[in-house]
């Protein structure tokens, strides 16, 4: 866990090549039990999808939900930060636990990370490492803007990069890791496992870790995706997922 907690500490600047199974866990606010649930269960990244509307980061997967949708605010971070206050520094009792806060903006990237910015930028002691080494590191995935801005964020600003995008070594330090769909890899049937393995080689030659979104759901999944390198998994099922790999000593 101690090894876990370094490498943690260190993203997204330094690549561990053995690691215990990382979860993301992929639409958490849909889930019965948001944000605990996947705490309890020790996820390593959580996502949470917002769009802007006026001012505000509304949590919700389409439009149609606005209406009733809670804000980012105060369905993640006001939570996250009376957490913080509550374990003096960190986000539970165990001091080895730091987790990723995945947020997927859906539209209006530049306009969205700055209404981010403005939310985080009075709690650099919960959400910035370079303050806090134990604090929740923020990373933007979906409509994530211009790439040649990312630099000129705050640095407790982080990216969820592709594969097929090029960074300079400035910007590729800002990614946390990379991500793509895992329907991108399954044609031909016969094919898949060279891919995956080649695409596992590309980013753990970048020094990054690799996930993989819209995966089979299931135990075997699982498994055979982490023996191919892949190194977050993916998954709506976090208590059962984390259950799977503690039963095999992981």
């Amino acid at each position: 866990m101690k090894r876990l907690f370094l490498f943690l500490l260190l993203l997204p600047v330094y690549f561990l090549s053995a690691q215990p199974p990382l979860i993301h866990a992929h639409n958490d606010y849909q889930k019965p039990e948001p944000l605990t649930n996947a705490l309890r269960n020790k996820a390593f990244s959580i996502e949470a999808d917002v769009h802007l509307s006026g001012n505000r980061l509304l949590v919700a997967h389409d439009k149609s939900e606005l209406s009733t949708a809670r804000s980012l605010d105060s369905f993640y971070l006001q939570p996250i930060i009376k957490l913080f206050r509550q374990h003096k520094g960190r986000i539970s009792a165990d001091s080895n636990y730091v987790p990723v806060l995945t947020i997927d903006i859906k539209e209006k990237g530049d306009s969205a990370i700055a209404a981010l910015v403005k939310l985080l930028s009075t709690h650099r002691s919960v959400f910035d490492r370079s303050v806090n080494a134990k604090a929740m590191q923020v990373v933007l995935s979906g409509d994530r803007g211009m790439i040649s801005k990312w630099i000129f964020y705050p640095p407790y600003i982080f990216f969820d990069g592709r594969p097929n995008e090029v960074y300079d070594s400035v910007t590729l330090q800002r990614v946390a890791f990379i991500s793509d769909s895992y329907i991108n890899y399954m044609r031909p049937p016969d094919s898949i496992e060279i891919k995956v393995q080649q695409l596992v080689q590309k980013v753990h030659g970048e020094k990054k870790l690799l996930r993989l979104w819209s995966i089979p759901d299931n135990p075997e999944s699982w498994n055979h995706l982490l023996r191919l390198g892949v190194d977050i998994i993916n998954t709506d099922k976090v208590a059962e997922c984390r259950k799977y790999f503690s039963s095999k000593g992981q």
